[in-house]
């Protein structure tokens, strides 16, 4: 089991119920399953509430904050606060301190995130399993244009298939533990 999970996902409050709704429940199967949550330390939007579901089941949470969001507190309860100088040393330690990484759905932060993870595997100085939980299909747009890399063999396949997917965080959790590394 992987123990530490790394999230990335949106800080907007206003996105669809689903997308809140299913971060939450992320939290909360971390927690229950013993693992520890990772995150980017907002208590707002999703990153509020897989926070909130992890706290609330009695989870330990790392929150990563950077000093140009110092204004911007954790989730109250989180177990412990890193404050980075700047995004690259945010996501840096993000990185550092999972097993596993997960995106939910987010914006350019998000996906900043996990493609900096990919690349860092994909230049083989790391092999951790890498998921997108893609809820009401919110990702499906950014696996067609994988598949189109892969097979215009622009990606190759141990780098393509290292991105688990899957629209329910049981389901993706379990992906990512049944994940062999190389």
């Amino acid at each position: 089991m992987k123990k530490r999970i790394t999230v990335f996902c949106g800080s907007a409050d206003d996105c669809p119920a689903a997308y809140l709704d299913a971060a939450e429940e992320l939290g909360r199967l971390i927690a229950r399953q013993g693992r520890e949550l990772v995150y980017g330390s907002g208590m707002v939007g999703l990153m509020g509430r897989v926070a909130k579901g992890a706290i609330e089941e009695g989870g330990f949470v790392v929150g990563i904050n950077v000093e140009c969001y110092r204004d911007f507190p954790p989730y109250p309860g989180t177990g412990e606060l890193l404050m980075a100088k700047t995004i690259s040393e945010r996501k840096t330690l993000l990185m550092e301190r999972g097993d596993a990484y997960i995106a939910l759905p987010g914006g350019v932060g998000t996906l900043d995130e996990l493609m900096e993870v990919w690349a860092v595997a994909q230049a083989g100085l790391m092999d951790k399993p890498m998921g997108l939980l893609n809820v009401n299909h919110y990702y499906d747009g950014l696996l067609m244009q994988l598949e189109r890399a892969y097979q215009d063999k622009l990606l190759k396949e141990k780098d393509y298939r290292r991105l688990l997917a899957a629209g329910e965080p049981g389901k993706l959790l379990e992906l990512m533990d049944q994940y062999e590394e190389s």
